[in-house]
């Protein structure tokens, strides 16, 4: 209940102050007209009331086609080895082919969504930062500021990673000098990613349930752990290994501020399912809901009858008209094998595998889709389950505009498996091998200790890399693992790569990013093309 709460107050009292309409483009100097229908700086920024409307329109920039609607997640999927582009909208098989042209408008909508979670976050920092505590509590203010520092950073973790780098733009523009941007340094990017991680971790709850205003009671919103995760992750994205290790020992080890917080659900299926959300397992995941008005979320201002639903569940489903699904992608033949590599302590499959992949099965008791049996002609054809209504006796049909399956950035899972790859690369393998048993352990896998004893730390490396393919398949992180790995400027990662995915014998030196949006570079001449350009 108060999670649908929290869901029909972001869709409420939503406004963003919107700087002559988009983020770089420029503003006639000869019209400077106020629109009565929009608030402005002014105006605004009064109330206790308006500081929550505020932080609550950043969340809604998450539920747009650039974010977290459909398509940053399919973008960011197709690029790995575990997912490929098969539909006719070319966009989305050359971007897992590492073709995509700047000219490409789901590249574009990318920077242009995350930059308006950026441009919003910017301002709840500035205007409810100076608000007076006879205006709103300090422990209101300290949450609202804090939920805004960590949705930025999200934000630029999304960009850094996505387009390596991009301009870092930190408050409001003071006046038109700000409009054009430079592009800024990696390392400014992250230094600032793990900055404001930090003010998040120090300002957030670690939960909603006992504080004192609207907010109180309220799943969904930003957490300590949330924000203790996500600095984490950026520290071992940077390889910076001991930062990134004390972080993760907050949630594993006695005594820590978060140990006990979090716990794996005994069920892997119900991390990407529209029942049993922001559970136990997740630290972090944008909310969606298949109910409300009649204008879709795709971008722009939302208003009353703004929606807030997620598109990939019919973009990822198998093909079917009574279920409305497109199969703009499909998981790769390698990711089948590898969760048929190992056979669970009873003999079985990895139950992973039909988590995320349709498949026929006989000897599982999968022989169905969405309710029918098998309705292909070839039994060794393989689609995508996760994050779809298969199996969940609901059907997404005719439209994209009824998806609820809130998106989960950040689970437990991943804390386990990412502590054990810190210990790994500090040289304390044999330290790893307990957190990543409790991830084998749910899916029903023998003690890796017994089947695989004694690894180096190259070995271990890669058992870690398998591991994380089956845990985390199709969930926006594979190609980001790869990057990080080293994986394409290693001969021999890359020709695995090239033989799990065919898409990689396109990739060449630096395309493994989408490239920076041509309309932007075109705008601001401020702004340097990127490796992808």
């Amino acid at each position: 209940m108060e999670t649908l709460r929290f869901k029909k107050a972001m869709k409420k009292l939503i406004y963003s102050l919107v700087v002559c309409g988009m983020l770089f483009t420029a503003c006639d100097k000869k019209l400077e007209l106020a629109n009565p229908n929009y608030p402005t700086t002014a105006s605004y920024w009064k109330t206790s009331d308006e500081a929550f409307a505020g932080i609550n329109a950043v969340y809604n920039a998450l539920a747009l086609e650039g974010t977290y609607t459909r398509s940053f997640p399919g973008l960011t999927d197709s690029r790995g080895d575990d997912f490929y582009g098969s539909s006719p909208w070319t966009d989305l098989v050359l971007t897992g082919r590492f073709t995509i042209p700047s000219t490409s408008a789901p590249v574009s909508w990318i920077w242009r969504d995350h930059f308006i979670v950026v441009n919003r976050a910017n301002q709840v920092i500035e205007f409810v930062g100076k608000m007076s505590s006879d205006v709103i509590a300090d422990d209101a203010k300290n949450r609202v500021v804090g939920q805004a520092y960590f949705l930025r950073a999200l934000a630029y973790y999304n960009l850094a990673t996505t387009f390596k780098t991009v301009p870092l733009i930190t408050g409001p523009p003071a006046d038109q000098n700000d409009y054009f941007p430079a592009t800024a340094t990696e390392d400014a990017i992250w230094n600032q990613i793990f900055e404001d991680l930090k003010a998040a971790e120090s300002m957030l709850p670690i939960s909603y349930a006992n504080v004192v205003g609207p907010d109180q009671g309220q799943k969904g919103r930003a957490t300590k752990g949330a924000a203790a995760g996500v600095l984490g992750k950026a520290y071992l994205y940077r390889k910076q290994y001991d930062l990134a290790a004390k972080q993760f020992e907050k949630f594993l080890l006695a005594g820590g501020a978060l140990n006990g917080v979090y716990s794996l659900m005994p069920n892997y299926r119900d991390n990407f399912k529209s029942v049993n959300e922001n559970n136990a397992e997740s630290l972090f995941e944008v909310q969606f809901t298949a109910e409300g008005g009649t204008d879709g979320n795709w971008t722009g201002e939302p208003n009353v009858n703004w929606r807030q639903f997620e598109g990939i569940s019919v973009t990822y489903a198998p093909p079917g008209e009574s279920w409305g699904g497109f199969k703009d992608y499909q998981p790769t033949r390698w990711l089948y094998n590898e969760y048929k590599s190992e056979a669970t302590v009873d003999g079985k499959s990895d139950p992973r595998l039909l988590a995320t992949i349709t498949s026929y099965e006989p000897a599982d008791n999968s022989t169905t889709v969405y309710g029918l049996a098998w309705p292909y002609s070839n039994t060794s054809d393989i689609y995508t389950r996760k994050y779809t209504y298969d199996g969940l006796g609901l059907h997404q049909k005719e439209t994209f505009e009824t998806g609820g399956i809130n998106y989960r950035i950040l689970r437990y899972a991943d804390i386990l498996l990412m502590y054990a790859e810190t210990l790994n690369e500090l040289n304390r393998t044999a330290e790893a091998y307990p957190f990543i048993q409790q991830v084998r352990t749910r899916a029903k896998l023998p003690n890796l200790a017994t089947v695989k004893p004694n690894m180096n730390k190259t070995q271990m490396r890669d058992q870690i890399a398998h591991e994380r393919a089956l845990e985390f398949a199709i969930e926006g992180q594979r190609i980001n693992d790869i990057i990080r790995w080293g994986w394409l400027y290693d001969p021999a990662k890359l020709a695995e790569l090239k033989l799990h995915d065919t898409d990689f014998n396109s990739w060449q030196p630096g395309k493994e990013y989408l490239p920076i949006p041509f309309g932007e570079l075109n705008t601001n001449k401020n702004l340097s093309p990127n490796p992808a350009n």
